[in-house]
């Protein structure tokens, strides 16, 4: 074999690999995976073509170009805390949080160079506006107005860059540490004046259920006593009645009747606070029954 025979296959090879190359390579530049979530920007001779969605997509190799993908997925960003001058002239340190999602790749592409660091300066910028309309009190107790506010703003502004912000939150909002010394005390006092109404409330809720409970306990007494005194008068009626009944049935005469006279007249004289006697009328009647039972009706002789 000649010389020039050879150098003819080697070129031959050379040009077969060369092209085998070439054909891989329009292979591997015609077909682009798109991963999920993902979005691709197309470009056909450096103008806009069409955007890639998830998946195998063929492509012109050569022609067109594929930007760097684009996420389009919901995003969280924190930026660093930003200081806000309130309206009563004071300097407050605010971290805010905004979530945002690109809704138009294409937009997010070519309608602006930084979405992320222009999302960053408009967020600063609204937060400045909406926290200086408001004193250090309104901005405290008013969160969910300034993130309503600044969520509007926010999703109005970056609408024409493909960017939907969801919400926004205030991390932190830090006063001055002056104000924080006076804040501090000022709930300190207001601890101490909610403690000392409450421990007040509860000694004159003390008091009150004391008095109560011995209003109902002299009003049970008394009721008690009532009671025993009409159960002690209805047990001496009941007695008197036995017994007047027991007399009656006994049938008494003068002298039995005298005699009994006799012994109540004893009890009478019971008892310290007795200082006057009246005797009753009937007193020489009994003492005259008795004394003509034992004489047995006699007379006694006239001096």
């Amino acid at each position: 074999m000649e010389f020039g025979d050879i150098i003819g296959q080697l070129f031959i090879i050379a040009l077969l690999v060369v092209l085998g190359v070439f054909v891989l390579t329009t292979l591997f530049r015609a077909i682009r995976i798109i991963p999920q979530a993902y979005a691709g920007v197309v470009e056909r001779l450096g103008k806009y073509h069409k955007t890639l969605s998830p998946g195998l997509n063929i492509l012109v190799p050569f022609i067109d170009r594929v930007r760097p993908l684009v996420d389009m997925r919901e995003q969280v960003v924190s930026f660093p805390p930003q200081p806000v001058i309130t309206e009563d002239n004071l300097v407050v340190s605010i971290d805010t949080v905004v979530y945002f999602q690109v809704i138009d790749a294409r937009a997010a592409t070519y309608e602006i160079a930084n979405y992320l660091g222009a999302v960053e300066q408009l967020t600063t910028t609204t937060l400045r506006n909406v926290v200086g309309g408001l004193n250090l009190e309104e901005a405290l107790t008013s969160r969910d107005n300034i993130n309503g506010q600044l969520r509007i703003v926010l999703d109005e502004a970056t609408g024409k860059w493909g960017i939907r912000v969801g919400r926004v939150e205030l991390k932190a909002i830090d006063p001055p540490h002056s104000i924080q010394d006076s804040m501090e005390k000022q709930m300190r006092a207001e601890r101490d004046r909610r403690a000392a109404i409450l421990t007040a409330e509860g000694t004159k809720q003390s008091a009150i259920l004391e008095a109560e409970g011995a209003r109902q306990a002299a009003i049970l007494q008394a009721e008690g006593d009532a009671k025993a005194a009409v159960l002690r008068a209805e047990g001496e009626a009941e007695a008197i009645r036995t017994v007047f009944e027991a007399i009656h049935k006994g049938n008494p005469d003068e002298k039995l009747l005298a005699y009994e006279y006799l012994q109540i007249l004893p009890k009478l004289a019971n008892g310290d606070s007795n200082k006057l006697w009246i005797i009753p009328s009937e007193l020489t009647e009994a003492i005259k029954g008795i004394g003509n039972g034992f004489l047995g009706g006699a007379t006694p002789p006239s001096k």
